[in-house]
């Protein structure tokens, strides 16, 4: 808290207050969505209310809303698919949902192909 409020916030005091202090407060209006993208995962907001509070040049965002954790799918690389395609004798979309499958694990998937036939 501030000193000298009281326990007591003001909003225009503390608005003259943070001005007074060099620190600006605005909420950035039509927000649509905020994705925080991880190694593993995308948080994405679709609710989002973001507020930028400016301290002489430097800025901050306070980020209010409902979170939704996506998890990120591993790439695969066209050249693992067409090994496990050619290893297994089986088409591209097989190998392909195979190695998803098997997390990318091309013995996993090559055996597992090998083996439904």
């Amino acid at each position: 808290m501030f000193p000298g409020m009281g326990g007591k916030v003001n909003p225009k005091q503390l608005e003259r207050q943070m001005k007074s202090m060099g620190i600006d407060m605005y909420e950035i209006e039509g927000v649509k969505q905020v994705i925080i993208k991880t190694a593993d995962k995308d948080i994405v907001f679709n609710d989002a209310q973001v507020t930028v509070i400016d301290a002489r040049g430097q800025k901050m965002y306070q980020l209010v809303g409902t979170p939704e954790e996506k998890p990120l799918e591993k790439e695969i690389p066209e050249a693992d698919i067409t090994l496990v395609s050619q290893q297994a004798n089986v088409p591209h979309d097989m190998a392909k949902q195979a190695l998803k499958d098997s997390k990318g694990d091309l013995a996993e998937a090559i055996l597992k192909l090998s083996g439904s036939k």
